[in-house]
């Protein structure tokens, strides 16, 4: 349940981080991009909306196996946003910073892809009794105990036997 809900709070943070990060370009107009910021904004996007899938995922409770597929989609494309980032900095005009957020936003997202596969892979874990099984075990039997017979029979006031 806690991973659950550090994955919601990390996949929020991510895209827009990219996003803000996007938004610093230093006197950039929508008239005036050239065509390597449209790629951008195109990879970007499909993170994001890779990002929004695991949340509504995280939100109906989905099951490791398909937050492990999921996950492994938004990685791939953080992957080839940071790769495009990196190659087309000088040509784009890409602040380092945005590039690094970008990379620290793949590293995480790599480690949580990381434990939700291992949890997928993982035998589901044999659930015990809940506690209203617990409390409607049935009574034993009161004709089949014998007492002031054992060692300790405290009921009949003799700690050590007779």
């Amino acid at each position: 349940m806690m991973l659950r809900r550090a994955l919601l709070v990390a996949v929020a943070a991510l895209p827009l981080a990219a996003g803000a990060a996007f938004a610093q370009f230093p006197g950039q107009q929508p008239q005036q991009q050239p065509p390597c910021i449209g790629e951008f904004t195109k990879l970007r996007l499909d993170t994001e909306n890779k990002a929004k899938l695991i949340q509504e995922a995280s939100k109906r409770h989905a099951t490791p196996k398909e937050a492990c597929r999921l996950f492994t989609s938004f990685h791939a494309a953080q992957t080839k946003m940071l790769k495009y980032a990196t190659d087309n900095a000088t040509w784009c005009g890409i602040p380092p910073q945005v590039i690094e957020q970008i990379k620290s936003g793949t590293t995480h997202s790599a480690e949580i892809r990381t434990k939700l596969c291992k949890m997928a892979e993982a035998p589901p874990r044999p659930t015990g009794p809940s506690l209203s099984d617990a409390l409607t075990a049935p009574v034993p039997n009161a004709d089949n105990i014998r007492t002031g017979h054992g060692t300790f029979d405290t009921l009949t006031g003799a700690p050590i036997g007779k």
